[in-house]
Formats: structure tokens, sequence, C-alpha cells
């Protein structure tokens, strides 16, 4: 008689390193499957060879590689200095260039912030005085002392590069000098915070440090001065990788002093005609629109009215 044998299924044999393989399974009677001692035990070992001071080292490398990717190139840093020394350098030729009207005007201008530093006329006085109020007595005195001094105020309109706005300074127009022509000063009491970027770089705001509170100078050093920090703050914006505002471009900042709409002294207000516009655009003047409060009672349409009633009063 042929001896019984026993099959054991494969898919219920028990991976452990401590089950004896020679013993009989019976089916109803096995234990639940146990895996740590040899799936994770392989998990384990290769968790333990992929922490290992080997690959530690392997990480730490590559991640100083990486970092060295991002470091900047030796030239490209040669240039970055050289391009903020020349800006720095431009702007202090600038603004240090003068001319004797310039350097009377600033004199005078001077003087009198001294004097009105604390005074404001204004129904709510501001502690250390507003601007409105200094303008206000700058224009006067210069006035008073012979210049052709005025408060004006530009207003553009948005456009497709630039948003809306509107700002108001002081300017002495000079035609004492035929060979010179019309000489055009700017008397701007806030011209640094006028460039100033809470998020600018070390670079540029040494270079807005440098930019006097209260300029005094002709038209066109102005234009320059604007031209060379509006290029830096391009820069600037360029190597923090963020975006430029429309309001930090040279167009814009060049609006505040080039688009006069009003020149106003002490007794009378100067509307800018179209073709004393010194920034190229003309403006068409505003057209009259005709409405029932405005109609001329004394032209023809009262004689039209008078027919009209006489000939309803007769069908009636």
């Amino acid at each position: 008689m042929s001896k019984a044998t026993t099959r054991t299924i494969m898919s219920h044999r028990i991976l452990s390193p401590n089950h004896d393989y020679d013993a009989v399974d019976h089916p109803h009677d096995q234990p639940m499957l146990q895996l740590s001692g040899s799936i994770f035990g392989f998990l384990e070992e290769e968790v333990n060879i992929l922490s290992s001071p080997e690959n530690d080292i392997y990480d730490s490398q590559h991640n100083i590689e990486e970092d060295g990717d991002e470091t900047e190139n030796p030239e490209d840093i040669e240039h970055k200095i050289k391009f903020w020394e020349t800006q720095c350098q431009n702007l202090h030729t600038t603004l240090f260039r003068t001319t004797s009207l310039e350097s009377k005007i600033r004199s005078i201008t001077k003087e009198i912030l001294k004097e009105v530093a604390n005074v404001c006329l204004c129904s709510i006085p501001v502690v250390g005085g507003c601007q409105s109020c200094k303008m206000r007595e700058i224009c006067s005195r210069l006035q008073n002392s012979g210049y052709n001094s005025a408060i004006c105020k530009s207003k553009w309109k948005s456009s497709l590069d630039i948003p809306s706005g509107e700002h108001t300074f002081v300017d002495v127009i000079d035609n004492t000098n035929p060979k010179k022509g019309e000489v055009r000063v700017i008397i701007e009491l806030e011209l640094r915070g006028q460039f100033e970027m809470k998020k600018g770089s070390q670079e540029y705001n040494n270079l807005v440090s440098k930019i006097p509170e209260v300029f005094v100078g002709k038209f066109d050093r102005l234009q320059s001065v604007v031209k060379i920090v509006t290029n830096a703050a391009k820069k600037c914006m360029k190597e923090k990788k963020m975006h430029l505002g429309p309001w930090r471009k040279q167009e814009y900042m060049q609006a505040k002093w080039l688009r006069v709409t009003e020149r106003t002294t002490t007794t009378k207000t100067l509307i800018i005609k179209p073709l004393m516009a010194v920034d190229g655009y003309l403006t068409r003047p505003a057209k009259v629109k005709a409405s029932m409060l405005t109609m001329d009672l004394l032209d023809n349409n009262m004689s039209n009215m008078s027919y009209l009633y006489a000939h309803t009063v007769q069908v009636l």
C-alpha cells in the first residue's frame, strides 16, 4: 500500500526564518502569514544601505554642486559692480553741474525753507508745515525777487505703458538771455522720495540716497537725473527677478514735470495752450455742448418759437 503524501499550497507557506518547512501543514490549522522576517527585513536592509555614511557624503556633495550652479559668474559680478559705479558717477556729475541762475534760485529757496519750516496756513495746520504752504511761499517770494515763478500742475491720462496721474511743483521761467532763449528751472521739494523703493537692492538704495531731497535745477538736468535713476530701477528689479511697476518707468516719471496743464501764480492761473505744450502732445479744446439752458433767446430761435406759438393758438 502506497504511502500517502500531503501537499502544501505555496501561497499559504509561512515566510518566516523560524518556520520548520519539514513539518506538515494542516490546511485548517495554519497560522497567519508572517512577513517581518523576510520582506520587511529586506526593506530594512535597503533603508540601511540608502542611509549609510557613504550616501550621506554623496548627498552633501551633490547639494554643493547644485548650489554651485546658482552662483554668479565672476564676469557678471564685475559687470554689476561697474554698472552701479557708473550710475553713481553720472548722478554725481549731473547734480553738481550748475549755472549762475540755478545757484541764485537755489540760495533763495534754501533761505525761504528755513524761515517757513514750521509754518502752515491751512485750516488744519500740519506739524512741520505742509508742502502746499511751502510752495505758495516760495512762489510768492521768488516773484517779489523779480522771477517769473508759478505753481505748476501736471496731469496725464493713462496709456498702454503707464497709468494716469498728476503732480504739483514750482518752476521759474527765465527769458533774460536772448541767446539761451527760455530757461525753465524746476523746484521739487521731494525729489528723493519720488524714487525710493521698499524692495530696492542695497546698490539702488545707495544711489537714491545721493539724490537731494530738495532739487533746484534746470529742466534738462532733472530729466537726466530721471533717466539715470529709472535705468537703475530697471536693473535692480531685473537682478531681483521682479516686475518693474509702470509708475517706476522713465516715461511716467518724466510726465510729472513734463506734461504741465496749469501754471498758478499768486494772482491768477495760466492755462497752458496746446501749442505751448512741451511734451509734444497736443490736446484738443473741449467741445461746447448745446443745452436748452444756454439757448440764446435773441437768436432766430426766438422768432421760430413765436411763429409756432401763434400757429398753435390759431388751430385751437
